[in-house]
């Protein structure tokens, strides 16, 4: 592996594929399934697949903690969407916090919605909070 190149998990079959950096712009696909390895829409994380998302990315991970009871998260949800869809080389994720309780609970999340940024498997910041689109994109792009 050169230094250029980045592990991506597909998020549909959870293969790790190796991509090289400059290749990142042009929607590279899993090597294993085919699916494009980055969407720019958010993928739904399950207590299977949080951890291996977020360890095995070195790519920036923006996760959303969320729980279906809590309005603002609710409300959220389309902006974090379309923020999305602004930084397609970027890896969009969610997790219902209160359908997998035991997934989130080692990443302390202490108020909802609170989206916490991953790279190379580290957390490297966290924002808690509805936020609008443009405040999530301004927000990713600073890290």
């Amino acid at each position: 592996m050169s230094e250029q190149d980045l592990h991506i998990v597909c998020t549909n079959c959870q293969a790790t594929n190796r991509v090289p950096a400059e290749r990142l712009s042009a929607t590279p696909n899993c090597g294993k399934c085919g699916q494009p390895l980055l969407t720019g829409s958010p993928h739904e994380l399950t207590a299977q697949t949080i951890n291996k998302i977020i360890q095995k990315n070195d790519v920036l991970t923006i996760v959303d903690f969320w729980a279906s009871w809590c309005q603002p998260c609710l409300m959220m949800a389309p902006q974090f969407k379309a923020a999305a869809s602004e930084l397609p080389t970027v890896i969009f994720a969610k997790i219902q916090t209160d359908k997998y309780e035991q997934a989130a609970a080692p990443y302390n999340i202490r108020s909802l919605p609170t989206m916490v940024a991953f790279r190379h498997g580290k957390e490297v910041a966290r924002q808690s909070g509805a936020l609008p689109t443009n405040q999530i994109v301004q927000w990713v792009q600073s890290l």
